[in-house]
């Protein structure tokens, strides 16, 4: 948008979509608004003052640092505007959170005028978006004499920015709204589908669930002014999936408020629930909004006389209702007593909703005015030589005498900062941990850039090892809105100092490698944190979270994440693989065997899981990690043997190399530093002076899990189960179900072989089977299509050396072409295979789809509703997840395979192996 008549353009364009005007972020549209502003008889003043008033990107964007310098010559009187006094100017510039506003501010109140200055630093006593060259001009001036500065640092040391804030209401009345029964999705809150509207918050929020449920949830909150609209995930859980910042900004867009007069479609404080509560990380998106979450517990298992868990005919737990949330429900927040009301009824204790951290959230309207508010009270006390005074709440600090630590509380307290010095913390600690790898991807990189401007930081920190903006979950089309968002997008990040999939100058080809496998490349220390954009944030080296937008901008701003020290589950393996089973079965056997063994309870739900796979590669690990983001868990750790780890770490060398040699390292050599990180990491090892990541033998866990390899004698299929009669139990990956449950007669339209959950040998696996099959058959027909997406580039390279690309290629009917690639999304496919560009392709769901209503067989993780595949009036989309050679088979005979038919199809295939390392991976 360059000019103000292609904006009028584009305001009529979006009004017949029942389209607000779009905010401004451009510099060259606000300078003709301002234009106009200054011309008393122009015929678009009056509109023209309400877009700068009222419609203006705050933080860095250009438009923003316009608006700051215009608003200066005005607060000086150099121009005059009768609509904006100078009181009003001061009052628009705080909210405009930090940048060149920031920089305007200081220019007043270090200035010559005293009653500006006066004025200046009152608004500036408010902000907390302050970074170094703010900080070093107010701590130059404080040494300099200046009084202004010296009471500016005075209030930052005590915080006033945050103490004086209204305290948050002692009762918040809510009205539910059952969004859906069983576990919501984010795709429900914010399609994959619609990934590319998520910058523009107006068009994106018509997506969230649906227009009949956006109708409602606007009559409901009209019809009760005084309340809160609080959408309910009954009998499961809010938010599983992914973190999607996006979801929760449609929340907070439709029942949450505003978060300044003067910033349209920016709203906070949304309030949502669970009878199982909400996902880990979707939880921290909630805090990043100053929202709650609550954990309802309305229903639960049904006990006999005996206290023996009631179970029904399929010998699944009988769930019965403790109380009521039904649509229309008038409940009561008690933010002081920390419960939950209907009237003078206590339903519930709420308390871990309100730990006085969230209560901190929720008052100073998210967590990164917390963040930040820290951080500049810490700088105003060390420059006034003077003891932090305790205006936040004390982080919690657990610490128990004689008890070893979990691989992850090792890890946190190594790279804790803030702490008592020389305290030991275990799980449940409060702790503020420095980051070592950040990643974005591309289709919430956007809005993580307009975080970044948000916060007014301009460069990554330097405490960041490394970090990656991808392409691969718009890899599979390059669109219209591809071509607009994503170089856009690489741009920024490329300058905010991130290594970019895709180079702004052109220099190196575009490189669309999954987001994940990428950072587990580049994860080269076990003693690392991971921040990652994506539920599947899960390396198998060192410690991933997966995290909304909001807290990967945070994070490659400040170098640093805030959360407490999680619970670990510990998982061991005993028995031996039957030689026709794949490591993907043991990943799913895992989470069958461990709801088993906790009758229906999920203990890995928001804990992290701790696997001793000792000796398993990083690449072959990660299927194991890369799938723990679907039993629920808040992240994981692979126990590795010495000599493992070490061939993990040479193998990720190489691949950076290969990114380096590409041309794709910057100014700041940051891959180069990488491979220097990992040198030492290996010859620390090697030495024994610091060897691979273990736990204390004496650590505790929340629970244990062993998994018996013997028991595991087909292979296991994820299944959507979409037919069930409770709705609950419907598209959650719990359902775990052995080869033989389909009777070999299960239709299956399409199979998928990509995404995240691959790795190399599963292409191999691929070609052999082709061979395989060809071989016993005489030829390959396909009577299902088969699409194959490596998840990366190198894989692709590798395959190329040593012949099974070529094996591939054989059989395929269409093979991806980087000089031209597609332009648009396939909405049919023919009975052959088809190899598609290295990215995430059908398991995103943004771009590819399934036929709708096509039963799905694929190795991806996604099986939500509609993600993977849509229904169709007459039948449900299925997406059951399964291992590589089981799809390939369900493709060639358009049908599961039986279990024999399956042994024979991998007869002398090298398939993913797993033997229990016989070490103790304990120190």
């Amino acid at each position: 948008m360059n000019t103000y008549k292609d904006y009028i353009q584009e305001i009529a364009e979006r009004k017949t979509q029942g389209l607000n005007p779009k905010p401004i972020d451009g510099a060259e549209l606000l300078s003709d608004v301002i234009s106009q502003i200054k011309d008393l008889n122009n015929e678009y003043r009056v509109d023209s003052l309400n877009f700068f008033i009222y419609n203006v990107v705050p933080g860095t964007t250009p438009a923003a640092g316009v608006k700051a310098k215009f608003l200066k010559q005005i607060i000086l009187g150099e121009s005059v505007v009768a609509e904006i006094t100078p009181v009003f100017a001061l009052e628009l510039l705080s909210h405009m959170k930090g940048g060149t506003s920031v920089e305007v501010l200081l220019d007043l109140a270090l200035g010559a005028d005293a009653a500006i200055a006066k004025e200046a630093a009152k608004v500036l006593k408010t902000q907390v978006f302050l970074y170094e060259a703010d900080t070093d001009r107010l701590e130059a001036a404080y040494k300099s004499g200046n009084a202004v500065a010296k009471e500016i640092l005075e209030s930052y040391a005590q915080a006033e920015f945050f103490t004086k804030l209204p305290e948050i209401a002692e009762e918040i009345k809510v009205i539910t709204y059952i969004a859906g029964v069983g576990d919501i999705s984010t795709d429900l809150l914010s399609p994959g589908n619609q990934a590319h509207s998520r910058s523009d918050r107006e068009l994106h929020g018509k997506c969230l669930i649906s227009p009949e449920a956006q109708d409602e949830i606007k009559a409901m909150a009209e019809a009760n002014p005084d309340k809160s609209v609080m959408l309910i995930a009954e009998r499961g859980t809010m938010g599983v999936g992914s973190s999607r910042m996006s979801g929760v900004n449609n929340v907070a867009l439709w029942t949450g408020k505003q978060a300044s007069p003067y910033v349209p479609f920016i709203n906070i404080a949304p309030i949502i629930a669970g009878t199982n509560g909400i996902s880990p990380i979707f939880l921290t998106t909630v805090g990043v909004t100053g929202g709650i979450g609550i954990d309802l517990k309305n229903w639960v298992k049904k006990v006999d006389a005996q206290g023996n868990v009631v179970v029904d005919a399929a010998g699944e737990p009988v769930l019965e209702e403790v109380y009521s949330v039904a649509t229309g429900t008038v409940l009561t927040i008690n933010t002081k007593s920390k419960k939950l009301y209907n009237g003078d009824k206590e339903l519930i204790d709420i308390s871990s909703s309100l730990t006085p951290q969230k209560v901190e959230f929720i008052k100073a309207g998210g967590s990164y005015a917390i963040v930040f508010g820290k951080k500049l009270q810490t700088f105003a006390c060390k420059t006034l030589n003077i003891e932090i005074p305790q205006v936040y709440a004390a982080s919690k600090e657990i610490s128990i005498e004689g008890q070893g630590l979990t691989a992850v509380e090792k890890i946190f307290n190594k790279n804790a900062v803030g702490t008592t010095p020389g305290k030991v913390l275990h799980a449940g600690s409060d702790v503020r941990v420095e980051v070592n790898i950040v990643g974005s991807q591309d289709t919430t990189g956007l809005m993580t850039s307009q975080e970044l401007e948000s916060m007014a930081a301009t460069v990554i920190s330097p405490i960041v090892d490394g970090a990656y903006q991808s392409g691969c979950h718009t890899a599979s089309v390059w669109d219209n809105k591809s071509k607009a968002n994503i170089p856009r997008l690489m741009k920024f990040m490329n300058d905010f100092g991130l290594i970019t999939a895709r180079d702004p100058k052109g220099e190196y080809l575009a490189m669309t490698d999954v987001i994940h496998k990428v950072l587990n490349d580049l994860t080269v220390d076990d003693w690392a944190i991971i921040i990652g954009g994506d539920s599947h944030t899960r390396m198998s080296k060192g410690v991933a979270f997966g995290a909304d937008s909001g807290t990967v901008a945070l994070a490659l701003a400040t170098g640093e994440a805030t959360m407490p020290i999680p619970q670990s589950v510990k998982v061991t393996f005993k028995g031996e693989m039957k030689p026709y089973m794949d490591f993907r079965d043991v990943v799913h056997a895992t989470q069958s065997q461990m709801l088993q063994q906790f009758k229906g309870d999920n203990v890995f739900q928001g804990r992290v899981i701790e696997v001793h796979i000792g000796t398993l590669t990083a690449d072959q690990a990660f299927t194991f990690t890369d799938w723990t983001a679907e039993m629920k868990a808040k992240a994981s750790i692979c126990i590795s043997e010495d000599a493992t780890l070490i061939e993990s770490l040479e193998i990720a060398k190489s691949r950076i190399q290969i990114m380096i040699d590409k041309g794709m390292d910057n100014a700041t050599q940051v891959l180069k530093g990488l491979i220097a990180i990992a040198d030492k990491r290996i010859n620390e090892i090697r030495t024994g002076e610091k060897p691979a990541l273990a736990p204390d033998a004496d650590a505790k866990y929340f629970a244990e899990v062993v998994v018996d390899l013997d028991i595991i004698a087909e292979p296991m299929i994820a299944d959507p189960d979409v037919n069930n009669i409770d709705v609950s139990k419907r598209y959650t990956h719990d359902t775990i179900r052995p080869l033989s449950f389909y009777g070999g007669d299960k239709k299956v339209d399409l199979g998928f072989i990509g995404s995240c959950m691959v790795h190399k040998g599963d292409m191999k696996i691929l070609a052999q089977m082709l061979k395989n099959i060809e071989k016993q058959q005489g030829k390959v027909e396909f009577k299902a299509p088969l699409v194959v997406a490596p998840p990366t580039y190198n894989i692709v390279d590798e395959l190329k050396a040593e012949g099974d690309w070529a094996v591939l290629q054989k059989y395929s009917g269409f093979e991806f072409d980087d000089n031209v690639p597609k332009a648009l999304a396939r909405t049919s496919y023919e009975k052959m295979l088809y190899l598609e560009r290295p990215g995430c392709n059908l398991c995103m769901g943004n771009q590819e789809k399934a036929a709708k209503g096509d039963t799905v067989m694929a190795t991806s993780t996604r099986l939500f509703q509609g993600r993977v595949v849509e229904d169709t009036e007459g039948k449900k989309g299925e997406s059951l997840l399964s291992s590589t050679p089981v799809v390939v088979l369900s493709t060639i005979l358009g049908r599961t395979p039986t279990i024999e038919e399956y042994i024979a199809a991998v007869d002398g295939i090298n398939l993913t192996k797993f033997s229990p390392s016989h070490k103790q991976l304990v120190r």
